[in-house]
């Protein structure tokens, strides 16, 4: 998808490890709920209110720390160094619904899944969340898209 953006909108390739790792977050935040709001729409579970209350729970900067700290295991090298960088960044505001150290990981988290979608490594950014929903949600069925 990301190329098909570039393209509609004349851009070049960005690269990523020489962004700002705020923006990474702030491209990831969106590229997060995008992956999920797709996998739990196409799952034709819930409607309206429900489906938003699902998506919010993985969505907000408490499920996305919960679902950090479970992943650690499970990345990479290159991703566990990117989800670093974003932990460890200085953002300008903090969430009202969560803790300091719960920001910073969602922060790691966002960056993390911005980053593989800048590479064009959607399948694995939704691979991540997948896993991360099953892990803080038992069986993860009803969570994780599937």
């Amino acid at each position: 998808m990301e190329e098909s953006i570039r393209n509609a909108f004349e851009t070049e390739k960005p690269n990523p490890d020489t962004m700002p790792v705020l923006t990474l977050a702030f491209i990831g935040d969106s590229a997060f709920e995008l992956i999920v709001r797709t996998a739990f729409a196409e799952q034709k579970k819930d409607k309206g209110h429900a489906l938003s209350m699902r998506v919010q729970k993985l969505s907000s900067a408490r499920g996305q720390a919960a679902m950090a700290q479970v992943l650690q295991p499970f990345l990479t090298e290159e991703e566990a160094a990117v989800y670093r960088r974003g932990r460890n960044a200085q953002p300008d505001s903090v969430s009202k619904h969560a803790g300091l150290g719960e920001y910073h990981r969602a922060t790691g988290l966002e960056a993390l899944i911005g980053y593989l979608y800048l590479t064009g490594r959607t399948q694995r950014a939704a691979e991540i969340i997948r896993k991360g929903a099953e892990r803080i949600h038992g069986a993860g069925k009803d969570e994780a898209g599937n």
